[in-house]
């Protein structure tokens, strides 16, 4: 039984997996913040392209 305790209390691959998790849960959140901020550009991008070819996107004249 102490052999059991022991070999419990050494026992540190909960640790690691706990430690890899976290660091894909922050690269998780970089990914993600950095799609929101680049989303948003092209949003910005691609209005100012679309009023300076003619309008807005869907009002092109029926021909």
């Amino acid at each position: 039984m102490k052999n059991l305790v022991s070999r419990f209390i050494k026992d540190e691959s909960g640790a690691t997996a706990i430690e890899y998790g976290l660091i894909a849960a922050l690269i998780a959140v970089v990914i993600i913040a950095g799609v929101t901020t680049l989303g948003g550009n092209l949003n910005t991008t691609f209005q100012n392209l679309s009023g300076n070819v003619g309008g807005e996107v869907g009002n092109a004249p029926a021909g």
